[in-house]
């Protein structure tokens, strides 16, 4: 590909962080670990930052300090990644979906209420591409009915809401570190919370269950090895001193492709509403108007990768994923609105560096997709 859908910047700061920890006597567990927590717990707003091995483990270990177990219930949204779903499975959790709203892809407040059960223990808000959930309204609907809120800030590092920083809203938030975030330690996740006690069971659970003393083999509870290495820290915390800057080179390539977009009728770019005092750019996901199929918007994804430009779809409805329709008996129509969102998405190139030169292309090869494919379906 000319043009890949995303890319690590990593530079001599980052590779130099790296080989000091390399040439320490300390790979893992060292003082890495807590110099990587804190600057999160910071980014944030709380007292704790559990750093793990993914978003996934730090979204398992949040649901598990919360002595979430089956039969419980936890509302959340069908329209992002798997695993803010699977972390509920891991405990035989329920995931009750409720729909989304159209513009901001995040789940609707509005119908939140309604899918609230005698068996409901909590709320698992995410923060689609970057733009946080409305999660004032969100953790006022928490408290009246006495629920939990988790927050999936995997893709919404440094992101505000009305001036509170994501994963700082609710009981625990999680963040993500994948190549493809906003910082990066090749594999990577951490719990954020104000709980002194979820604090240490998650910091137990990740360590195979040991205890504060960290005696190797004594074992308190039941753990997974979900630790993350010095190596990994050692990038993180050099990547995060510059995640301003970082976000404004985002904010950047992303009002670009606005610009570029806003002529073309047949594309809808994601709302950012009003209330967000910080917008921490994840992806760049463009929606083709409604009078577009899917089939139209995987053949503008074919039309691309024949260009040399990597894009793709974001995200499949996680209702309809085979495991989950197998299991609980979802089908199409089932979240309409999800459905018809994520039929017609696109991702588009985006990551921090990437060039106005490539935006263009980008956005020029797509107009030529667009106008090609309307000649085709008019033959």
């Amino acid at each position: 590909m000319k043009i890949p859908l995303s890319s690590q910047w990593i530079n001599a700061g980052d590779e130099s962080a790296v080989l000091d920890v390399l040439r320490s006597d300390h790979l893992s567990l060292g003082p890495r670990l807590p110099e990587f927590e804190e600057g999160l717990a910071r980014v944030a707003g709380v007292a704790h930052g559990i750093a793990v091995n993914s978003g996934t483990s730090a979204l398992h270990l949040i649901v598990r300090s919360l002595g979430l177990k089956e039969s419980d219930e936890v509302v959340t949204t069908p329209f992002s990644f798997i695993a803010s779903s699977n972390c509920l499975l891991f405990e035989r959790v329920k995931p009750v979906f409720v729909d989304i709203r159209p513009d901001t892809y995040n789940i609707d407040p509005t119908r939140i209420a309604a899918a609230i059960t005698e068996r409901t223990r909590a709320i698992l808000a995410v923060d689609a591409f970057g733009q946080p959930a409305e999660l004032d309204a969100i953790e006022g609907i928490a408290r009246q009915h006495n629920l939990e809120l988790i927050e999936d800030s995997c893709e919404s590092l440094g992101s505000k809401w009305k001036g509170r920083r994501c994963g700082g809203w609710g009981v625990a938030g999680a963040f993500a570190f994948y190549p493809n975030k906003q910082i990066t330690t090749g594999e990577g996740g951490c719990i954020v919370t104000q709980s002194n006690d979820i604090a240490a069971l998650c910091r137990s659970m990740r360590n195979q269950g040991r205890g504060a003393t960290c005696e190797w083999l004594d074992h308190e509870r039941l753990g997974y090895n979900y630790r993350i290495s010095d190596i990994s820290c050692a990038l993180g915390t050099s990547q995060l001193r510059r995640l301003d800057t970082i976000i404004e080179l985002r904010g950047q390539a992303a009002e670009r492709y606005n610009a570029l977009l806003k002529d073309v009728p047949e594309v809808i770019t994601q709302r950012v509403l009003s209330d967000v005092t910080r917008m921490s750019w994840f992806v760049y996901v463009i929606r083709l108007a409604d009078q577009f199929m899917q089939a139209d918007r995987d053949w503008l994804i074919g039309w691309l990768a024949d260009h040399g430009i990597q894009s793709r779809p974001y995200f499949t409805p996680i209702h309809l994923q085979p495991f989950y329709v197998q299991e609980f008996g979802y089908k199409s129509g089932d979240f309409p609105i999800t459905e018809r969102v994520a039929a017609r998405t696109i991702a588009l190139p985006f990551f921090t560096m990437i060039a106005p030169e490539q935006q263009q292309e980008v956005v020029t090869c797509l107009k030529d997709g667009l106008a090609t494919r309307a000649r085709e379906v008019a033959r």
